[in-house]
């Protein structure tokens, strides 16, 4: 790179910064460490490592924990944690949540962890049952954070070698971004009640610990405009060069659809990477593939992963900013679910994801326009009778 390239990568960062900002109202914070941990095999270690080490608390906020040997290991090690006298503090979502192994939560209560269901059907909150948290958040000690894709259980573990390993993105986060993360926990968490913090909370200040600046965005599950729904049109109207995208689950609106198009129309290298095959619900991916026709002919380029499901959640705007977080891009997650996302503006951070964006390409099939205009009348059926739910997929 060029040393005016650099400059004007530096100019395209200081105007999306401010845009993000004042149509927002969330302020970036600077001095962040952002690490990027690569599927399964990187993510869990990371994770526990962090919690084994927690000396006053951990908060723990996850939409899917289900079974296997990685939900045992967190069990352990959460329940290790409170037994040594830590605060540990687990909210699970209550209807993702419902697959969580026989034993594991009255073990981990055994163990003095506060486990706590997120909206618990037909209890408190009747109107509110189709409105999940998928946020996926875990803050050890006030200062060191976790987001991203995954799930606690054995579909993520691994490295994304055969369909029984899925891939995935998470970051581990130090610095004041830190903050935003322990919001999203605690905003979730005190909605039936309960404590915001106790004496255990000791609210450190957050010194530097890297280079990366991070704006960390919420999204509510509530009727009207979301903010994340604000970060993701301000981010395509934006780009200059390159739009990739990956998300598990593809149902845009008709606005993200025309900046999508609008991009490919100014010359914007748009790539959407979505699951293949290997999916976890089809009806998701049926609800995407209905659009493939209107995006291949726009000059939008669509792939589809081969090796297993693809679950991470990844957009990388030209060589200015990631955005990064639970949120996929559909109607579920922008009008029903209970998010938070990153906006990273940071060379390395983007620099890597790219790198992971491109080797995942090599192991997808791109949407051939011909062969797939050629698909089965039951493939049409099933992609409009689709249609009138898409909203809620």
């Amino acid at each position: 790179m060029t040393a005016a390239e650099s400059r004007e990568n530096a100019e395209d960062r200081t105007r999306l910064r401010r845009m993000l900002e004042c149509l927002v109202g969330i302020h970036f914070t600077e001095g962040n460490a952002i690490e990027v941990l690569h599927n399964g095999d990187e993510i869990f270690p990371a994770m526990l490592e962090s919690i084994r080490g927690a000396q006053r608390s951990v908060d723990l906020m996850t939409f899917v924990y289900w079974k296997g040997e990685p939900a045992r290991q967190f069990a352990d090690a959460l329940g290790e944690r409170a037994r040594a006298g830590v605060r540990v503090r687990v909210l699970i979502d209550a209807v993702s949540g419902f697959q969580i192994e026989n034993g594991l939560v009255e073990a981990m209560e055994s163990d003095g962890v506060d486990v706590q269901f997120f909206r618990k059907p037909w209890v408190r909150s009747p109107f509110k049952q189709n409105h999940r948290c998928h946020r996926k958040v875990c803050v050890v000690d006030e200062v060191i954070g976790f987001t991203g894709g995954v799930g606690i259980a054995e579909e993520w573990a691994g490295d994304a070698r055969n369909p029984s390993e899925w891939r995935d993105t998470h970051f581990r986060v130090v610095g004041p971004a830190v903050d935003g993360l322990r919001a999203a926990f605690v905003s979730n968490w005190a909605e039936d009640g309960r404590a915001l913090h106790d004496e255990r909370d000791e609210f450190p200040a957050q010194p530097a610990q890297g280079n990366a600046v991070v704006q960390v965005v919420r999204g509510t599950a509530t009727i009207g405009w979301d903010d994340i729904e604000t970060v993701w049109h301000v981010l395509f109207q934006s780009a200059q060069h390159r739009i990739h995208l990956q998300t598990a689950y593809f149902s845009p609106d008709e606005r993200i659809m025309a900046d999508l198009k609008d991009a490919a129309a100014r010359g914007v290298e748009v790539d959407v990477l979505i699951p293949g095959d290997p999916i976890d619900k089809r009806v998701s991916l049926l609800a995407g593939e209905a659009l493939y026709d209107e995006l291949v002919r726009a000059g939008i380029r669509v792939w589809r992963y081969q090796p297993s499901m693809l679950h991470t959640k990844v957009l990388l705007i030209d060589d200015a900013a990631a955005l990064i977080g639970s949120s996929n891009l559909n109607r579920r997650s922008l009008d029903h679910d209970e998010e938070v996302a990153l906006v990273i503006l940071d060379e390395v951070t983007s620099r890597i994801l790219e790198e992971h964006f491109q080797e995942d390409l090599s192991r997808s099939e791109e949407i051939d326009l011909t062969r797939w205009r050629n698909r089965s009348l039951a493939q049409r059926a099933l992609e409009a009778a689709i249609e009138p739910v898409r909203r809620w997929l």
